[in-house]
């Protein structure tokens, strides 16, 4: 085929190379030793495998882990919403019996006005239209009236 015209040819880049700095070693210092008591280093054990191997270390103790406390049977949570329960049943009740000791008074209090005004009421009618003598007052005769064309003839 035929060249690429020189305006297309793409320009020639130059390459970089980047080389990696290498680190420095990191410096190791071996952990320090804590002198043991010649009571306290623990006794060698050896073991066998099933495969005639035989591995030796150190025997560890476990730690027993510290015996679990049972939890109580009721939580503390429970018992203090139970016994706010029987508080608002207690208090509840005694409004019950208040609103009922409100109502009974009340009731005893408007018997009490009834019978006033029927007590009172009857004493009044018996001096009214009692039958008793008259000692001494002015006596009315009331006769019929006649009015005439807005005249009053009595």
């Amino acid at each position: 085929m035929y060249p690429e015209p020189a305006h297309r040819v793409p320009a020639q880049r130059a390459v970089e190379v980047h080389h990696p700095t290498p680190l420095p070693p990191a410096v190791v210092t071996p952990a320090p030793v804590v002198p043991v008591q010649p009571g306290a280093v623990p006794a060698v054990a050896s073991v066998v495998l099933p495969d005639g191997r035989i591995v030796t270390g150190y025997a560890v103790d476990h730690t027993q882990p510290a015996p679990a406390t049972t939890p109580p049977v009721l939580s503390r949570t429970a018992v203090n919403v139970a016994l706010g329960g029987v508080g608002f049943l207690a208090v509840c009740g005694g409004l019950l019996l208040l609103t009922s000791f409100i109502a009974a008074l009340t009731a005893f209090i408007t018997q009490l006005i009834i019978l006033a005004a029927v007590v009172f009421g009857g004493w009044i009618a018996v001096q009214i239209f009692g039958a008793s003598s008259h000692s001494g007052g002015n006596t009315f005769h009331i006769r019929k009236a006649v009015i005439k064309r807005n005249h009053f003839r009595g």
